[in-house]
């Protein structure tokens, strides 16, 4: 059982205003106050996004020396290297730049390292390619911005690197002809949480707006057709879904489910998907099966599939990659298994606050999914470690509140390499260094770990009555779509709940129910919750209940009822 924990609630003044100026209920005027929308005009663009609200991309530092670099490029017929990482926002941004470009110049090719020879980010052996390619110019994508001596390394043969890059730079930033990032200390951009496909978006609309109109090709491109792209990138990349990530997820989603490209559009329709796709089917339908091709095979599938041209060539990729990704969770599945039971017959594993596992076996390109599982099981921060080219290397994810990155850094000693995010992180370092490393990780955590950060959470934004549910509540919350980190689905609490006697269980271990509220039993609403079947007892029995869930909406056979997705049951 989780620890249920209600949000801060916003003061009542700002709350009051909202259901005045907008004409809408308690509970829509709580969720916005939340989101920080206290005015009309906020609220316009909340539930209205649009694209004249993207930031000028000139805002971003050195976006016009990128620009200047690939208009002299495409002048003087250079030969072009679009690179970038082997994950669901690497490729993506790849395909989005080469997309752009091939539309405007000829001599161009791709590169993305291979996950098990080269690692992350820039390579020497990418570099050598490059060498080899006679490639003057790089545009790197997803990664670079820590790459200081690989980019000293193709500056010593000429080659000049525009970065697009997301993640915080360090002290020192790499001698590139430019970086583009807006985390940069140095960068005035507004918004600073775009993906790395973002930061390519901006690239390519300044070039759009800047480069001379009769450059061929240049007038017929939309550049907006590569929204969804961004879109696929955001998602799959846990960036928040607010500001301009908001615009850009919202209007991406629309060509996804209006014009899908054959790539995105062959793998929904290999995998029987046939409503419209929203945020969450990315994250489990689509970014897994691109990121499946870099995991187990080469992440050049991944790129092929998603600028296919033709329905034809776009269900070949798809097969291929559904196909890898069955292996993978076949791996992930075997390795997940493995990890449990070393944790589970093992008191000196179990009984720590961080996890820490080596296998030399195990395969490299699944740990990071693994890490995430056991983190469902035993809610610690978690590192899975393999060996790779005679060095551990891992994967790392964190509990919430808890910046796993840091922990790392402070036992950066031990460490050849690192980086990453808050909750996520890699590392590589020396075979023998491995037990140092788990017994310091440990320390680290155990200095600065909560018992509440060790206790799974659910929030709750807002705790409701069943009349406060009306098609009018359901269909503004609809509106707060696309949903995603800092603009999550709204959760509710409902106290004081019974079934209405039809309560069953269906499928495997799901409960399905008819919800009234004591004292109002004239308000039935339907339920169903995923493997809470456990809990039918209480139904039976009458016992008072309360419950949290998300709304949503319901179709079968042209039917269309608001359900409640319940996530957790207590008794009262």
């Amino acid at each position: 059982m989780k620890r249920w924990s209600i949000k801060t609630q916003p003061e009542k003044e700002k709350v009051e205003h909202l259901k005045s100026v907008l004409g809408v209920d308690n509970s829509i005027a709580g969720l916005l106050a939340q989101r920080q929308i206290f005015d009309y005009e906020t609220s316009k663009h909340f539930f209205r996004p649009s694209l004249d609200d993207l930031y000028d991309p000139f805002l971003m530092k050195d976006m016009d020396k990128a620009v200047d670099r690939i208009r002299m490029a495409l002048m003087r017929k250079e030969k072009i290297m679009v690179y970038g990482d082997y994950d669901v926002d690497g490729t993506t941004s790849v395909a989005l730049m080469f997309g752009f470009l091939s539309k405007i110049h000829k001599d161009l090719i791709y590169y993305i390292p291979d996950r098990y020879s080269e690692g992350y980010g820039i390579s020497f052996q990418g570099i050598d390619y490059a060498v080899q390619e006679k490639i003057s110019l790089i545009v790197c994508l997803d990664c670079g911005v820590k790459a200081i001596e690989k980019i000293d390394y193709a500056n010593a043969f000429n080659i000049d690197f525009i970065i697009c890059d997301h993640h915080l730079p360090g002290e020192q930033l790499p001698k590139a002809y430019a970086i583009l990032d807006p985390k940069r200390k140095d960068c005035p951009y507004p918004f600073k949480e775009l993906s790395g496909c973002g930061v390519g978006f901006k690239l390519i609309q300044a070039l759009k707006q800047s480069l001379d109109p009769k450059t061929p090709g240049l007038k017929d491109i939309n550049i907006f057709t590569y929204l969804d792209l961004v879109a696929v990138s955001t998602a799959a990349d846990i960036v928040p879904i607010v500001g301009e990530n908001r615009i850009l997820t919202y209007y991406g989603l629309k060509y996804i489910n209006e014009n899908p490209r054959p790539g995105l559009k062959a793998i929904m329709v290999l995998n029987n998907f046939t409503r419209e796709l929203k945020v969450s089917d990315i994250v489990f339908l689509i970014a897994p099966r691109i990121n499946a091709a870099g995991r187990i095979e080469h992440a050049f599938g991944a790129v092929k599939l998603l600028l296919a041209e033709s329905e034809a060539a776009a269900d070949l990729f798809a097969l291929a990659i559904n196909k890898t990704n069955s292996n993978r969770k076949d791996l992930d599945s075997e390795i997940t298994q493995e990890a449990y039971s070393l944790i589970d017959n093992d008191t000196q594993i179990s009984s720590k606050k961080s996890t820490v596992l080596f296998q030399s076996h195990w395969h490299k390109g699944v740990i990071g999914i693994v890490a995430s599982r056991l983190i469902e099981k035993y809610y610690k921060p978690t590192i899975v470690l393999t060996e790779s080219n005679g060095r551990a290397t891992g994967s790392a994810r964190s509990v919430k509140d808890f910046d796993v990155h840091s922990a790392i850094e402070e036992c950066s000693d031990l460490l050849e390499q690192f980086g990453g995010h808050k909750y996520a992180a890699g590392l590589t370092l020396r075979l023998e260094n491995v037990q140092a490393f788990t017994e310091k990780f440990e320390r680290v955590v155990s200095a600065s770990i909560t018992n509440q950060m060790l206790t799974p959470e659910i929030e709750i934004d807002l705790e409701i009555n069943f009349p406060d549910i009306t098609q009018k509540t359901t269909r503004i919350l609809k509106q707060f779509a696309p949903f995603g980190p800092e603009n999550m689905t709204p959760v509710f609490m409902t106290k004081d709940v019974f079934d209405s006697g039809y309560g069953k269980i269906v499928g495997n271990n799901h409960i399905k129910l008819e919800l009234y509220q004591k004292n109002i039993p004239e308000i039935k609403i339907q339920a169903i919750g995923y493997d809470l079947g456990e809990y039918l007892d209480y139904f039976k029995r009458n016992i008072p209940v309360a419950i949290v869930y998300t709304i949503e909406e319901n179709t079968w056979n042209n039917n269309t009822v608001t359900q409640l997705l319940l996530k957790e049951i207590k008794a009262l």
